[in-house]
């Protein structure tokens, strides 16, 4: 059964998102849909895991000896603070 739905979005990114669904032959409603489904299994696995981007980066400053008080001096140094 399907059941219509009103979203509030920017129209910028409905112009965005009714490209895409063109040149992949998907309605907005069905991208939609879709990433509606995506959340659902992720979350039915018991996973909220990142994307692979974000899980290619884990790890990747291990041992390089940085730590919060690092982070801060970088931050103070970049802004002028």
């Amino acid at each position: 059964m399907t059941t219509k739905l009103t979203l509030r979005i920017d129209e910028r990114l409905i112009r965005q998102a009714k490209t895409y669904g063109q040149a992949h032959g998907k309605s907005v409603s069905k991208l939609v849909a879709d990433y509606f489904a995506l959340l659902n299994t992720r979350m039915d696995r018991g996973q909220e895991k990142p994307t692979p981007l974000v899980d290619s980066l884990y790890g990747l400053l291990k041992d390089k000896g940085l730590d919060q008080e690092s982070y801060r001096e970088h931050l103070a140094g970049k802004y002028g603070l």
